[in-house]
């Protein structure tokens, strides 16, 4: 797998969790402060659309994953 792959993985995984811990008519709901890390993680990946940079991407490049091509979303 490419950290292209990885990273939508992660991005998706972190904002089906986070709405799940944060909507209160889940059955796992915690707090509405939750949709808060969904903000973030869709805001990170704004971003990283327009300047191509992207903390999760260098860290699995340290890793030892190998490059999937133009990075984080596209």
């Amino acid at each position: 797998m490419t950290t292209e792959r990885y990273i939508r993985i992660m991005a998706g995984f972190f904002v089906m969790l986070s709405l799940a811990l944060g909507w209160q008519g889940s059955p796992i709901f915690v707090s509405e402060w939750f949709l808060a890390f969904t903000a973030f993680v869709g805001l990170n990946l704004f971003q990283s659309g327009f300047t191509g940079f992207c903390p999760p991407e260098k860290l699995l490049r340290k890793l030892g994953v190998k490059s999937g091509g133009s990075g984080c979303g596209c």
